[in-house]
């Protein structure tokens, strides 16, 4: 038997990845038209971003609070902020398609 098949990891859940999301799209709402908003581009923003916040994981419902509490916390809210302006730079400067 695998070691994912004995334990349930569907609950484990990154909760930066819905702030990245929304913050995307609220950024995105300012760049210009020529800004790519293919796809790959799009993902790539969010991967970017992905990888230099601090990621919120939570499993269960305390850890839901822990992950709200942390979330509406300036300094977090600044730092995705700031990770999804750069990605959207990054991916301006150098999209990953031809």
């Amino acid at each position: 038997m695998a070691f994912t098949d004995e334990y349930n990891f569907d609950l484990l859940k990154n909760e930066a990845e819905n702030l990245v999301i929304r913050e995307v799209e609220l950024q995105l709402k300012t760049e210009p038209e020529s800004m790519c908003r293919c796809n790959e581009c799009i993902v790539d923003i969010a991967a970017i971003a992905l990888n230099t916040v601090k990621p919120l994981y939570r499993f269960s419902i305390l850890g839901t609070l822990y992950a709200s509490q942390a979330m509406n916390e300036r300094a977090y809210a600044d730092s995705v902020k700031n990770a999804v302006s750069e990605a959207i730079r990054r991916v301006r400067e150098n999209p990953a398609h031809d």
